[in-house]
């Protein structure tokens, strides 16, 4: 018996699309869309959309988000309370870890996200495809998002030798048990050795996959600045500026495709844009080149890590820069030089972070920041932030003709928004493990009610949510 889902009664948009109507899903696929009023649509579970808005207007039916950049800590070392019996915290481990995958796909779920790249910097290090294809499998056995771990680079991200990158070459590309990767990225760090990197391009070039650059390589600049005793702000800059440069003349010698991760400075940007004007595609190796910017870096600036402290609570790489830099973002949103938003979700412990462990959590806040800040402060189109967010990166990941638009034949991968509403960030207790989310406080608009995952509903937010 097929399962069947009715959404009537929305405001449906996309990054083509923002009109009146309702959708049909069957069986985990978008079947029909019926534009106008609804008609007398029966069978299956019925969700309304006239009975879930506030103020008067419909909430917005959107495709899924796509995560390009998150981390689980899964697998990782647990974060034992010394308070408790030695002999309690083998059975009860997994209670004291910073994240789980469990904790996370939950956090992602109740963000809107249906599609999730996590990154590969765990303990141990996701360094081969047996290990993706374990975590791969358990995240399907769960059934709350799609979840794509990242393949390291190097071996144990030590940058001495290659990662299992080169056995997937010699895997089927699909089949029972098999898992290749969508995207791969040293996250973290920057390979240091040029040769080394080079090789681990050229090897995701046969692939044809992006390598997301975190880009800290800042050389013998940024080290003097170090030395020199210049603060985080001036050092960090260097390095992600020099890390941009290295990570686009390296991407193209090698002729594959570079994404760069978190940009957060405005010369960053420029660089972008300024490469993007030369390359033609067709012509010669396949050099190609996107990037990402996190919510945090578009909507806040370092003055907001100084009130949280910026050595403990606001403190993330790269760090919160200056008003400039923020502007800078968000004319490269409005330009086209910035292709998607990428939370770098990253949670840590209440005392990792007093200790000054850096990123905040943010797949459960980042699409009222995003909205908040881009489609009623600097009037970009909810089209557009669903193409930013959505469609895009699904692209990007390779995955644009299956998911990121309300389409019949794609995924029944969708959530339902309250454009009208706001909350109140940790009025309502997160799904993820950790509070160290710099928006604590803070009211944003656009709250997220339900996520449908392959048409079946995997969140539904608590009643009273605005």
């Amino acid at each position: 018996m097929a399962h069947r889902l009715v959404l009537k009664n929305f405001r449906l948009v996309d990054e083509t699309m923002n009109r009146f109507g309702s959708v049909v899903v069957e069986d985990g696929r978008i079947r029909d869309l019926i534009p106008g009023p609804a008609p007398a649509l029966s069978g299956g579970r019925v969700i309304d959309g006239g009975c879930l808005g506030s103020a008067g207007e419909p909430p917005a039916l959107l495709p899924a988000l796509v995560d390009l950049h998150a981390h689980f800590r899964d697998p990782g070392l647990a974060e034992k309370d010394a308070a408790l019996p030695a002999e309690t915290w083998v059975l009860q481990e997994t209670w004291f870890l910073q994240e789980t995958l469990e904790s996370g796909s939950l956090a992602a779920a109740a963000g809107g996200y249906g599609t999730v790249v996590c990154m590969a910097n765990t303990k141990p290090v996701i360094d081969t495809p047996e290990k993706a294809g374990l975590l791969k499998a358990r995240s399907d056995a769960l059934g709350l998002i799609d979840l794509y771990p990242a393949l390291s680079l190097t071996r144990a991200m030590e940058g001495r030798e290659l990662s299992g990158v080169r056995d997937l070459s010699r895997l089927p590309r699909s089949g029972p048990g098999t898992y290749v990767p969508r995207l791969l990225s040293e996250d973290g760090r920057d390979v240091a050795g040029d040769g080394i990197f080079l090789a681990a391009l050229a090897e995701a070039r046969r692939l044809g996959l992006p390598v997301s650059c975190h880009c800290d390589a800042g050389g013998a600049e940024a080290e003097a600045a170090k030395g020199a005793g210049q603060p985080r702000e001036v050092w960090s800059r260097i390095e992600e500026n020099q890390g941009t440069r290295r990570a686009i003349a390296l991407g193209r010698e090698a002729g594959c495709h570079i994404h760069i991760a978190h940009v957060s400075t405005g010369e960053a940007v420029a660089l972008v844009r300024d490469c993007k004007k030369t390359v033609s595609p067709g012509n010669g190796p396949a050099f190609s080149l996107t990037c990402e910017a996190a919510p945090h870096h578009i909507a806040l600036t370092g003055e907001d890590a100084r009130r949280l402290g910026p050595e403990s609570h606001g403190r993330v790489n790269p760090p919160l820069r200056t008003e400039a830099d923020r502007r800078a973002l968000i004319a490269g949103i409005l330009d086209g030089t910035i292709d998607a938003i990428a939370t770098d979700h990253a949670p840590h412990t209440q005392a990792g972070k007093a200790g000054g462990a850096p990123g905040f959590i943010g797949l459960e806040t980042a699409f009222g920041v995003c909205f908040t800040e881009l489609v009623r402060e600097d009037g970009i189109s909810l089209s557009r932030l669903s193409a930013l967010m959505s469609a895009v990166p699904a692209r990007i990941l390779g995955l644009g003709g299956d998911r990121g638009r309300i389409a019949p034949g794609f995924r029944g991968d969708l959530f339902i928004a309250d454009t009208a509403a706001a909350r109140t960030v940790g009025a309502e207790p997160f799904k993820s493990r950790s509070r160290n989310s710099p928006f604590l406080g803070r009211e944003l608009r656009g709250v997220v009610l339900m996520t449908i995952h392959g048409g079946r509903l995997v969140f539904n937010a608590p009643v009273g949510y605005t």
